[in-house]
C-alpha cells in the first residue's frame, strides 16, 4: 500500500489533462494499482494504524476494488485528501475513485463531472457537546457557538435546521479537520457539528477524555455516504458499484472470509454466481470470474468490514442501525448478482 500527497491543484494549474473518459480501467491495469482518495485521517473509515497501514471501512472498499481488478487487495495507493481537495483530485485524474466519507447529493452527482457508485454508510448530521455544558438536546443550543469544517455540506444543513427550529447560533467555520477538533477541544466553541459517525470517531480517537463529551440524540439530516467516480466511464463505474454490492450481498448469503472456500461447493445458485462457480458476472464486468470471491476472501463481506472498523469490534462501537441488512430492518439491500 502506498501513500501520496495531493497534487491535483498543481496539475490543474499546469494545464495537465485529466484521465480520458472511458479509460480508467485501462489506466489502472497499466499502472498496477488502484489509487483511492480518502480522508486525511478519520478513525474507523480511513486512517493509518500504528504501523502506518491505512485501515477503515472506506479503505476496505478501496481494497475490494483492487481485489476485483487484480485479484490482490493490496494493490492500492492511498491519497489523503481534505474536503476542499477531494473533488478536484477526482476530476483531474489524480485518484481513480473517492472512497472517502462523502455525502451523495444531487448537486455533487450532476454538476461536478462525478457520480456516486453506491452507498456504503447511511449517516446523518449530529452534535457533540461537553457534558459540562449541561445540554441534553440540540433544541437547547440557542446562542451556542458551533464549530464546523468548511467545504462540507454541514454548513448549509445546520443553517436550514436552525432556521426551521428558530435556534440562533454563532458558526465557527475552520478549513482543516484537525484545527476544528482543536478548536472544540480547547473550548473555542460549545458544539461540534458533523456527521454522527464522525462525531463518534472524533470522540474516541481525538479527544483526551472521551467520557467528558456527549453526542446529542438528534440527527438533523440524511447523509448517505459512498464512493464517487468520474462521469462518462460506465465500465469503471460498474466495477466500483458492483464491488460494493458484492460485499453487501456476500453478507446477505452468509459468505465470510472464513467459509468462502467451503461455499464454493454450495448448491445455492445465487452463491454460485457470486463466487464465479457459475460464470457470467465476471465477464459482464470485464474481470476474472473470481472477482467477488477475491473480495470476500481477502477483504470480507460488508458486515465483517463494518464490525471490525466501526462496529462492536472497534473502539467506535457504532450500532448497525440503518446500515444493517434489509432483512434485519436496515437499508443495506444489495443489487442481485445475476
Amino acid at each position: 500500500m502506498k501513500i501520496a500527497t495531493s497534487v491535483a491543484a498543481v496539475a490543474l494549474a499546469l494545464g495537465l489533462a485529466p484521465v480520458a473518459q472511458g479509460a480508467t480501467l485501462d489506466v489502472v491495469k497499466k499502472r498496477g494499482e488502484v489509487v483511492c482518495g480518502t480522508t486525511t485521517g478519520f478513525a474507523g473509515f480511513s486512517a493509518p494504524d500504528a504501523q502506518g497501514v491505512w485501515r477503515g471501512l472506506d479503505v476496505d472498499l478501496c481494497r475490494a476494488v483492487a481485489a476485483s481488478v487484480f485479484g490482490d487487495a493490496s494493490k492500492i495507493k492511498i491519497v489523503p485528501l481534505n474536503s476542499q481537495q477531494r473533488f478536484t483530485a477526482l476530476q483531474s485524474g489524480e485518484v481513480d475513485v473517492l472512497t472517502r466519507n462523502t455525502t451523495v447529493t444531487q448537486q455533487r452527482d450532476t454538476a461536478l463531472g462525478i457520480i456516486h457508485a453506491g452507498i456504503n454508510f447511511y449517516d446523518g448530521q449530529g452534535f457533540m457537546v461537553p457534558k459540562s455544558l449541561g445540554v441534553k438536546s440540540a433544541k437547547d443550543l440557542n446562542g451556542a457557538t458551533i464549530c464546523l469544517q468548511t467545504g462540507t455540506s454541514n454548513e448549509n444543513t445546520l443553517a436550514d435546521w436552525a432556521r426551521a427550529h428558530k435556534v440562533s447560533y454563532k458558526p465557527v467555520v475552520i478549513e482543516t479537520f484537525n484545527e476544528v477538533v482543536n478548536a472544540f477541544a480547547t473550548g473555542r466553541c460549545d458544539v461540534f457539528s458533523t456527521d454522527a459517525s464522525g462525531l463518534s470517531s472524533i470522540r474516541i480517537s481525538k479527544l483526551e477524555k472521551p467520557d467528558d463529551y456527549l453526542v446529542l440524540p438528534e440527527i438533523i439530516s440524511k447523509e448517505p455516504l459512498g464512493p464517487f467516480v468520474r462521469q462518462g466511464d460506465d465500465a469503471w463505474l460498474n466495477i466500483v458499484r458492483w464491488s460494493l454490492s458484492a460485499m453487501i450481498e456476500a453478507e446477505e448469503y452468509g459468505l465470510t472470509q472464513a467459509n468462502v472456500d467451503e461455499q464454493l461447493k454450495s448448491d445455492n445458485p445465487n452463491v454460485r454466481r457470486i463466487l464465479g462457480v457459475t460464470p457470467g458476472a465476471g465477464k459482464n464486468l470485464g474481470l476474472d470470474e473470481k472477482w467477488a470471491y477475491n473480495i470476500v476472501k481477502q477483504v470480507g463481506n460488508y458486515g465483517e468490514s463494518f464490525e471490525r472498523n466501526v462496529g462492536q469490534g472497534s473502539p467506535l462501537k457504532i450500532r448497525r442501525g440503518l446500515n444493517a441488512q434489509w432483512t434485519d430492518g436496515g437499508l443495506m439491500y444489495a443489487l442481485p448478482i445475476r
